[in-house]
């Protein structure tokens, strides 16, 4: 190929066409004086490098997966939550069972992927995982039984809301009771286990909807802004209009006004 009797759009058009730009193909960017060649050669260049990190970190990732599979488990869970901080809302818990051959780069903890990427990841975990499961512990409840306890409750919730039961879980360095099963804790497992990324990110995504709707229910709090966290603004909500009865009553920031 003589990339030479090409223009720069030719070129552009040629590339987006390959699965795969080739090392040859490359190096004839590369070596090509035009500075708009030259520009596409390092946009490759930083393209195919974002691509090897993301594979790199899919295999870092999938560590605790592999070891599983290897032991002969089929269901390997991966079980996180999101919202036990808050002053508001629930605690949302998600368990997910990915496919052996699921691959999905960029995948990492939800808190680290931008809202429109997780939103995105979101609709394919959904989609293309073996089982999802999601539990929803509410405020009242909580106050009743303390956060711990209400985490603990939720996550076993999602779990007895897949449509299979886990050989093993994957769980963020919290331990369950009464699972008949072998439970790994990982210690910020969702920088580490894809499973347990894959769970965060549908726990993060359906807690943060959640409070959207409450936004609208009680739109003096800001609800779809902080998602119940104790920002100023709904510091100052709580203090100048009381507690809501998505409040979580026993929490400090809350309990003075209620």
């Amino acid at each position: 190929m003589n990339l030479a009797d090409m223009s720069i759009k030719e070129i552009r058009v040629t590339m987006e066409k390959l699965d795969e730009v080739p090392k040859d193909f490359l190096q004839l960017l590369k070596e090509d004086k035009r500075a708009g060649v030259q520009a596409l050669a390092k946009q490759t260049e930083a393209a195919i490098a974002r691509q090897q990190k993301l594979a790199q970190m899919w295999t870092d990732m999938t560590v605790y997966e592999k070891a599983m599979f290897d032991k002969g488990h089929q269901y390997i869970f991966g079980i996180d939550e999101v919202g036990r901080g808050p002053l508001a809302g629930p605690v949302v818990a998600c368990a997910v069972c990915l496919p052996k051959d699921f691959y999905l780069p960029g995948l990492n903890d939800s808190k680290k992927i931008p809202v429109s990427t997780r939103e995105a990841f979101c609709e394919i975990i959904q989609r293309d995982a073996l089982a999802v499961g999601i539990g929803i512990v509410d405020a009242a409840r909580i106050d009743a039984i303390n956060i711990l306890a209400a985490t603990k409750e939720a996550m076993k919730l999602a779990i007895q809301q897949a449509s299979i039961a886990p050989d093993v879980l994957l769980i963020d360095a919290v331990q369950l009771t009464g699972m008949n099963c072998e439970q790994v804790p990982i210690i910020g497992g969702d920088a580490k286990s894809v499973s347990i990324a894959a769970a965060s990110i549908v726990a993060k995504v359906t807690r943060d909807r959640l409070m959207a709707q409450y936004a609208e229910e009680y739109p003096a709090y800001g609800f779809d802004k902080h998602a119940g966290y104790g920002t100023p603004e709904h510091l100052a909500a709580i203090s100048r209009f009381g507690p809501t009865p998505i409040h979580r009553k026993t929490f400090t920031g809350v309990k003075e006004h209620a």
